[in-house]
């Protein structure tokens, strides 16, 4: 019950225990006004710790938003992070493959051609090592089904040893990271003879 009420009540009260004679004295309170202004008390008191529940609440709330906010600025510093610096594994793996390539260039005018072609297979060597490190698998599905998923055919061609709609020649391989596909493997497909 709101405050005003009560007190109007209790004036209320005063006035019709009040006589009507204007020159008598006021009367006392009688023990049956008294509970409704104990009833207001006991509402003050409440309303004072809802009050303070409502001040702790609130802080808690505020605490919990900064939390949040903390934690979004945060996520969006490792993202920017990752982004910068998310290759720098895959460039140091590379490195001597450069390293390499770059060897053979110099190299090159004073070398016979079997010691260049040997030079070139080993850098290929080290760059399929640096892929493999890096999740990188090739895709060579010779004989296998023709899938459309993961192959791409560039043309058809009859053969009789070769089971209709598989792989017949690899032109290009392709290429997986962790099982997610880079490059399809670029296929010739056999048919069934005419």
């Amino acid at each position: 019950m709101p405050k005003e009420a009560l007190l109007k009540m209790s004036a209320n009260e005063s006035r019709r225990s009040a006589p009507t004679n204007p020159g008598a004295e006021p009367t006392a309170v009688l023990p049956e006004a008294a509970a409704p202004l104990d009833e207001l008390e006991r509402l003050q008191q409440a309303l004072a710790e809802s009050e303070e529940r409502s001040r702790g609440h609130r802080e808690q709330y505020l605490r919990a938003v900064a939390e949040t906010d903390n934690v979004r600025k945060r996520a969006q510093r490792d993202i920017e992070a990752a982004n910068r610096y998310g290759l720098e594994k895959f460039a140091a793996e590379l490195l001597p493959v450069k390293d390499s390539l770059e060897l053979a260039v110099q190299n090159a005018p004073r070398q016979d051609p079997r010691s260049l072609q040997e030079g070139l297979e080993a850098t290929l060597q080290l760059l399929d090592r640096a892929l493999q490190k890096l999740g990188v698998a090739v895709i060579d599905p010779r004989g296998e089904p023709f899938d459309p998923a993961r192959h791409e055919a560039m043309m058809t061609q009859e053969s009789t040893t070769a089971e209709p709609n598989s792989v017949l020649q690899v032109v290009q391989p392709g290429y997986e990271l962790n099982g997610r596909l880079l490059r399809p493997a670029r296929v010739i497909v056999a048919r069934a003879p005419a």
